[in-house]
């Protein structure tokens, strides 16, 4: 697993783009990679990544590196849904314990339970994805600059 990380970020480093591009590429996949839009998070980061101007491939590679963390996404769901319902409530109060046993299959395809649980889900996870993404543009551009300075890239020789 250690090799494969290795050699996949060594790809992100060697990319041909500007450091800045590159981590802000990284940091939105990022971004995205903690948010509960399974099967949107892909589309929605390469559309951030192409209004924003950054790497448009280090996007897709970050959150799909990220994807490497499912088997932890129910609890980190659940800790980012007691955070979003915590600063959602007035006055702030930790939500009650889930009890799906009262829940028929109807209850969870119905709108109320969704937007009722989906608008806590989705505001806790900006607030861990955005320092997240912050902190991973600033790791992301500092080992990208230090890497080419040891590994300059090449300058594609124009055939004439």
């Amino acid at each position: 697993m250690r090799d494969w990380f290795k050699r996949h970020s060594l790809k992100l480093l060697a990319i041909r783009d500007t450091p800045n591009a590159i981590a802000g590429g990284i940091a939105i996949g990022f971004f995205f990679g903690f948010t509960p839009f399974i099967g949107l998070k892909t589309l929605l980061a390469i559309g951030l990544a192409w209004l924003w101007r950054a790497n448009v491939l280090a996007t897709v590679v970050a959150v799909t590196l990220h994807d490497v963390m499912l088997p932890f996404m129910p609890f980190l769901f659940r800790l980012e849904y007691n955070i979003g319902y915590w600063l959602l409530s007035n006055p702030h109060v930790w939500p009650p314990e889930m009890n799906t046993r009262d829940l028929n299959p109807h209850q969870w395809l119905s709108w109320t339970t969704f937007l009722a649980v989906g608008k806590p889900l989705v505001l806790g996870s900006v607030v861990f994805s955005f320092p997240a993404s912050i902190v991973t543009f600033i790791l992301a551009r500092g080992a990208i600059v230090s890497y080419r300075k040891r590994h300059p890239l090449e300058e594609p020789t124009s055939v004439a």
